[in-house]
């Protein structure tokens, strides 16, 4: 039987949990990673997975940035500085990396969910491994998560 994960720590000095994400941040507004920090990642964790997806694009949810391999020692992610050893992976822009909020011109501000997943095991995601099967291949192996939600409209 499965246990049911750890809550870890996840939060940006860029922004507060559902408070407005800095125009910097944004895909037209100079497009930079937001700085992120964690803890409380179990002991047994061997890998972080980072995700972060637009909740409101029509549709479906839009990945925005997906980073694995992350070392379960790290603390901390930021635009200059990716955790050694991190994988940067696909965005629904078809970009690698980041590629921050941008959504439709008179929409609502959108949500941006921004989750930290350690994980039981090292499943070899590469940077070709899609949000999709990143989702699927971690379910059974989450042993701790965290989430920060920032808002923006354009």
């Amino acid at each position: 039987m499965r246990r049911t994960p750890a809550r870890a720590d996840l939060h940006s000095a860029a922004f507060t949990d559902h408070a407005t994400i800095p125009d910097r941040y944004s895909y037209d507004g100079g497009n930079v990673a937001p700085p992120l920090e964690w803890s409380g990642i179990p002991d047994d964790a061997v890998e972080l997975v980072l995700l972060c997806e637009d909740e409101d694009a029509p549709g479906r949810p839009f990945t925005h940035w997906l980073m694995t391999g992350i070392a379960p020692n790290a603390t901390s992610v930021r635009a200059d500085a990716p955790p050694p050893m991190a994988v940067a992976g696909p965005n629904d822009f078809g970009e690698i990396g980041w590629s921050g909020p941008r959504p439709p011109v008179g929409d609502q501000p959108h949500r941006y969910f921004f989750r930290l997943y350690a994980l039981d095991q090292k499943p070899g995601f590469t940077k070709e491994t899609t949000a999709d099967v990143v989702r699927s291949a971690i379910t059974d192996h989450v042993v701790a998560s965290g989430t920060l939600v920032g808002l923006f409209a354009a």
